[in-house]
C-alpha cells in the first residue's frame, strides 16, 4: 500500500509538470566585459530556480518563470558577485549586454547604511554582511572592535589591540570564528587571549547572531563570524594597494602592502601588514587594583604598548568551475600586561622602569604567533557546488613575568630546568582540519549537505599550571534544505550529527610540597591533573521560515544548540594570575545544550527602514565558574577557589535597528541592543552571567555625498552618540557598573586618480575624553576607566600595473 501511494505522487507529480511545460514566462540575456566581448561560464542564478551558465556567446536563458520581481546574482571566481533586480511581467524578458567589469577586485561602493553593511537575504537566523569598506570606516584597535557598532556585537578587550567577541553576552568557546572555511582555534578560553586576525585583509564577512551548530558543530552557541576567502585577481592583472592607519592616543603607526596577479588561470596574492603601538591613555590618574590605589603617569596604562606583524601569500588555479586556492598565513604579536594587574605581586612593580617611555615592552607580555596553511577548493558540475577545506594551525602562545614563589616553590627558580625562568605559562596547540560539504539546486529545493572533521594536540609549558596538555578531536554531519514555497516565502530544516573525544593528560608540580601522612611529614610532587578520556555526541536541530511579500520581511528560527566541554573546564587547577583567583575544573561536567527562539521583522522603504530581532534562550546545563567559600593556600597566597559548576539558564533580549534619510543627504540612524540572563538553579540562582553587556543604543546622524566634484566622491561626514545603561545585573565578583555616553564623529571621501581611487577615513572616538567604565572589558574588575581621545586616521591606495 505504501509503494501504490508513492508511485501514485510520483505520477501526480509528473503529471503537474508535464502540463504546466507550456506555461510561464521566458527570460533570455546576454554577459558581457566591460570591452564587450561575451563572457563563457558566468553562474547565473535567479531567485530559487536552478542556475545556469552562461554559453561561449555569453548568453543565458530561464524558461517555465512565475511572473514577479526577481534578484538576478552574477557569479565567477575572481570577481565580486553582480546583482541586478529583475522584474517578470512579460512573458519574455531580454536583458542584453549586462556588463561584468573584471578589472573589479573589491566592491567599489561606499556605506549608506552606517550602521551595517547588509541583510543577508532568505535566511531565517539574523545575518550581517560586512565588507571591507565598512572596516575601513569603523577600523579600531582590533577586528572586534571595529564591529562593536553592530547591535548584539560586543567584545572583551584587553588593552588597545586584543579582543574576542561577543554576541548576544556569549562569548569565548560558544561563539565559533570561521576563516576561509576552517575554524580558527587560538586559545579561546581565556579572556586575555585576542583574536589572531588581520582586518586589514577581510573582504567580506558574515555575522549570524544565534545558534548556529547545525552549520558550524560545536561551540557555536550563541553565534558565528564567517570571513569569506578573498576575491581572486582579474585575469591578466597585476596591482595591490597599500594601507596606513594612525592612532593619537596610543601613538600607533601601521599599515598594510598587498601585492598581486593574474595570468589567465594562474594567481598569486600576498599582503604584509605591520603595527607598532605605544601604552595607552585614560582620562584618568589614578586606577584602584584590587583596593590598591595605582598612579598613573601622565595617564599612560604602563606596559600595554604592542608589535603585530601579519603576513600573507596564496596562489592557485581558477576556471569558471573549478577553483584550488593555498594560502599561508601568520599573525605575529608581542604585548604587555598593565604591570600593576597581573601575577601574584602588582605592588611590586618597578614603575620607575615602566614610565621611563611608553613604548618599551617589558614583564609581564606575552607573545604569540598564529600560523594557518589553508586549501580551499571548489568545483561545479550541473546543479551542484562541491567546496572542501582542509587547513593546519599552530597557536604558539607564550607569558612572561617575574618569577614569584608561593606555597612551597623554590624562592629562588632553579638552575637546570628546561624552561627559562621568566617563561610563565606556554601554550603549543596544533589542528588539523578537514571539512567538505555539496550545494545543489534542484526544483524549489536549496540543499548543502557535508561534514566537518577536527585533531587538536594541546602542550604546554612554563613553571606557571592552568590547564593540562590535551588532545582532541571532533566530527560532524550535517544536512539543510531550503525550500522555496514560492518567490516570497521559504522554509528551511536543519539536521546535525557531532561526535567529540578529549583525553587529558596527567601533569604534577616540578617543586616538592610538604604533606602530612599518619602523623609524618613527607615531601612529594602533588598531582594536579589525573589522566582521562572522555566522548560526547549530540544531535541539533533547526527550523525556520523566511517571508517577503514586499516591503515587510518576516523570519523565524527555532533550534539547539551544543558545545562539549573545553580542558579548561574540565582539568584545570591552578591560579588565574589576571584573576586573582584559583580555577578548578570539573571533569564531570555534561556538554552544552541550548534551545533558542529567534524572531526578526524588518519594514524597508526607499527612505526609511527598521528591523526588530527578539530571541529567547533556554540552557538545560550552562557550564559557569562558580566562587567558592574555600581558599589556596599552596599556590595562591589565599586566593579564592572557582569551581567549574553547571546551571539551568534562561536569557531572552533581542536588537533595534533602524533609519530614515531625509533632505536628500541626510540620514539619522539608531542601533539598540538588549540582553537579559538569569540562572534558574545552582548556587547562584537568580543571578545573571559574567560579562552581560548592558542596554545600550547608538544614534548616528550623518551627511552623505551631498557635494563633490570629478575628484571627490563618496563625502561623508557622520555624528555618533552612544548611550549604555547601567548595569546592575551582575554576578560576583562583578562590579556594578555605570552608565555613561560617548560622543564620536567620522569623515571620510574617495579620491579619483585616474583609474584608481584613493580612500580616506578620519575618525573622533571619545570627543570629549570622557571618563567611562565598559562593563565587558577585561579591566573592568579594577575600575580602569576606557581609552581616552583617539584620533584614527586610514588612508587606502590602490594600484594597478597592468591589465589586458
Amino acid at each position: 500500500m505504501f509503494y501504490a501511494k508513492s508511485a501514485l505522487i510520483v505520477v501526480i507529480q509528473f503529471a503537474c509538470v508535464m502540463i504546466s511545460c507550456g506555461q510561464g514566462s521566458f527570460l533570455t540575456g546576454r554577459i558581457v566585459d566591460k570591452n564587450h566581448l561575451p563572457l563563457e561560464g558566468i553562474v547565473v542564478h535567479l531567485g530559487r530556480y536552478k542556475p545556469v551558465f552562461t554559453k561561449k556567446d555569453g548568453s543565458f536563458s530561464f524558461q517555465h518563470l512565475e511572473k514577479g520581481h526577481y534578484h538576478l546574482t552574477l557569479s565567477y571566481s575572481g570577481v565580486p558577485d553582480l546583482g541586478i533586480p529583475v522584474d517578470i511581467i512579460k512573458d519574455t524578458t531580454v536583458l542584453n549586454n549586462i556588463i561584468m567589469d573584471f578589472s573589479i577586485r573589491e566592491l567599489d561602493e561606499i556605506i549608506v547604511n552606517d550602521i551595517h553593511s547588509g541583510e543577508k537575504p532568505d535566511e531565517t537566523l539574523q545575518t550581517e554582511v560586512i565588507n571591507s569598506h565598512f572596516i575601513r570606516r569603523h577600523m579600531d584597535g582590533s577586528l572586534m572592535q571595529s564591529l562593536e557598532r553592530l547591535p548584539g556585537i560586543k567584545s572583551i578587550h584587553i588593552g588597545s589591540s586584543g579582543s574576542k567577541p561577543l554576541i548576544r553576552g556569549l562569548g569565548f568557546n560558544q561563539v565559533v570564528v570561521v576563516e576561509n572555511g576552517i575554524k580558527h582555534e587560538g586559545q579561546q578560553w581565556g579572556a586575555d587571549h585576542g583574536l589572531e586576525i588581520d582586518q586589514y585583509r577581510i573582504n567580506k564577512m558574515e555575522i549570524i547572531r544565534g545558534p548556529s551548530s547545525f552549520i558550524y558543530g560545536s561551540d557555536a552557541l550563541a553565534g558565528a563570524i564567517d570571513i569569506k576567502p578573498l576575491p581572486k585577481p582579474a585575469p591578466n592583472s597585476v596591482g595591490g594597494s597599500v594601507d596606513l592607519t594612525g592612532r593619537t592616543n596610543n601613538r600607533q603607526y601601521g599599515g598594510s602592502f598587498n601585492f598581486y596577479g593574474r595570468k589567465n588561470k594562474w594567481f598569486f596574492d600576498s599582503r604584509i601588514s605591520y603595527i607598532n603601538y605605544g601604552d595607552y591613555r585614560v582620562p584618568a590618574d589614578t586606577v584602584y587594583s584590587y583596593s590598591y590605589a595605582v598612579r598613573l603617569h601622565k595617564n599612560f596604562v604602563r606596559n600595554t604598548a604592542g608589535r603585530e606583524l601579519n603576513t600573507f601569500v596564496s596562489s592557485g588555479y581558477i576556471t569558471g568551475k573549478f577553483s584550488s586556492v593555498f594560502s599561508v598565513s601568520n599573525n605575529a604579536t608581542k604585548s604587555g600586561f598593565f604591570a600593576n594587574a597581573h601575577g601574584l605581586e602588582p605592588r611590586n612593580v618597578n614603575e620607575k622602569l615602566h614610565d621611563a617611555s611608553s613604548r618599551d615592552i617589558n614583564l609581564p607580555y606575552q607573545q604569540v604567533s598564529h600560523t594557518k596553511i589553508i586549501n580551499h577548493t571548489t568545483f561545479k558540475a550541473g546543479v551542484h557546488r562541491l567546496e572542501i577545506n582542509a587547513g593546519f594551525q599552530r597557536n604558539f602562545r607564550r607569558e612572561f613575568s617575574q618569577y614569584v614563589n608561593h606555597g612551597y616553590m623554590p624562592p629562588v627558580y632553579p638552575p637546570g630546568l628546561i624552561y627559562p625562568p621568566h617563561l610563565e605559562r606556554q601554550y603549543d596547540k596544533q589542528v588539523w582540519s578537514l571539512n567538505a560539504k555539496d550545494e545543489l539546486h534542484s526544483g524549489k529545493h536549496s540543499i548543502v549537505y557535508g561534514f566537518n572533521s577536527e585533531l587538536q594536540q594541546n602542550a604546554i609549558g612554563g613553571w606557571g599550571f592552568l590547564i593540562p596538555a590535551f588532545s582532541q578531536k571532533s566530527a560532524g554531519i550535517f544536512f539543510v534544505d531550503k525550500y522555496f514555497l514560492s518567490d516570497k516565502m521559504m522554509l528551511q530544516g536543519a539536521l546535525r550529527y557531532d561526535y567529540g573525544n578529549i583525553r587529558v593528560k596527567e601533569y604534577e608540580d616540578w617543586f616538592e610540597t610538604e604533606m602530612e601522612k599518619d602523623g609524618e611529614t613527607t615531601r612529594e610532587k602533588l598531582k594536579r591533573a589525573s589522566a582521562f578520556n572522555k566522548s560526547f555526541n549530540n544531535f541539533t536541530w533547526s527550523a525556520g521560515m523566511n517571508y517577503k511579500p514586499g516591503k515587510l520581511t518576516l523570519t523565524a528560527n527555532i533550534g539547539s544548540g551544543f558545545r562539549m566541554p573545553i580542558a579548561k573546564e574540565l582539568a584545570a587547577n591552578g591560579v588565574n594570575y589576571h584573576y586573582f583567583r584559583y580555577e578548578k575544573g570539573n571533569a564531570f561536567l555534561s556538554p552544552e545544550k541550548s534551545y533558542q527562539l529567534d524572531a526578526g521583522i524588518s519594514w524597508k522603504e526607499k527612505q526609511f527602514h527598521i528591523r526588530l530581532s527578539p530571541f529567547l534562550n533556554y540552557f538545560s546545563n550552562y557550564i559557569y565558574l562558580n566562587p567558592s567559600a574555600d581558599y589556596d593556600m599552596y599556590y595562591g597566597a589565599g586566593n579564592q577557589v572557582f569551581n567549574y559548576s553547571q546551571t539551568r539558564l534562561f536569557r531572552a533580549g533581542g536588537e533595534l535597528q533602524a533609519g530614515y534619510q531625509f533632505l536628500k543627504y541626510w540620514h539619522v540612524e539608531v542601533a539598540g541592543e538588549y540582553v537579559f540572563n538569569r540562572q534558574l538553579s545552582g548556587t547562584k540562582k537568580g543571578y545573571s552571567l559574567p560579562f552581560t553587556p548592558p542596554p545600550s543604543g547608538l544614534f548616528t546622524l550623518s551627511w552623505e555625498a551631498g557635494w563633490q566634484n570629478k575628484w571627490m566622491v563618496n563625502n561623508y561626514i557622520s555624528i555618533d552618540y552612544r548611550i549604555a545603561a547601567p548595569q546592575n545585573n551582575i554576578v560576583p565578583p562583578e562590579k556594578k557598573t555605570p552608565g555613561y555616553s560617548v560622543l564620536g564623529i567620522a569623515a571620510g571621501s574617495r579620491i579619483k586618480t585616474g583609474k584608481d581611487n584613493i580612500y580616506i577615513s578620519l575618525q573622533v572616538k571619545n570627543v570629549l575624553n570622557k571618563e567611562y567604565l565598559s562593563h565587558t572589558s577585561f579591566y573592568r574588575l579594577i575600575e580602569l576607566p576606557e581609552m581616552g581621545r583617539n584620533i584614527i586616521l586610514s588612508v587606502k591606495i590602490p594600484f594597478t600595473a597592468k591589465h589586458g
